[in-house]
């Protein structure tokens, strides 16, 4: 899960671990480090990361966040890219796009926060971002989770398929 500080990836991480060991709050800057949970949902299970909320600024925290997101973006099948629905697109969203067009990893592009409001139309300005379709959820009431697990088993590779993979390259 990678995204700006507080736009619920904590919240979403809680949600799909069916846990609380990520912790929530309204102060950003909470999450630091990676924080890895189990999310099962029937036959479909799959590692979760949380990360901590990137930021342009260069403090300390800010760049040893970054260091975290770095080795996240080496280890990941798949990246989840939380935004904020309330907030809109915002100017450090694009420079975060385009470090995981980069990353050649496949990422699902996710507007959290949607809950009171037409999802349709608060998604539509995040196709900017030029990351495919976006998926509308509530992190926090669970609108839309079920899609969006649909649509991570739909691209995820199985452990089979990971393993077929690794011994197909040598």
């Amino acid at each position: 899960l990678i995204g700006r500080p507080n736009v619920g990836k904590s919240t979403l991480f809680n949600r799909l671990t069916h846990s609380r060991k990520a912790l929530v709050d309204d102060q950003p800057g909470v999450t630091r480090d990676r924080i890895y949970g189990k999310c099962i949902q029937g036959d479909f299970r799959f590692l979760v990361v949380d990360t901590g909320g990137l930021t342009l600024n260069g403090t300390a925290i800010q760049i040893a966040v970054q260091e975290q997101v770095e080795r996240v973006l080496d280890e990941a099948d798949a990246l989840v890219f939380l935004t904020d629905g309330r907030a809109g697109t915002v100017p450090e969203e694009f420079d975060i796009a385009e470090r995981l067009r980069q990353s050649g990893q496949h990422v699902f592009l996710v507007v959290n926060k949607v809950e009171g409001q037409e999802p349709d139309v608060v998604s539509a300005e995040f196709n900017e971002l030029g990351l495919g379709s976006p998926k509308a959820i509530s992190a926090k009431t669970g609108f839309g989770i079920n899609e969006l697990l649909r649509s991570l088993r739909a691209e995820l590779p199985t452990v089979v398929d990971k393993l077929d993979r690794s011994d197909r390259a040598r």
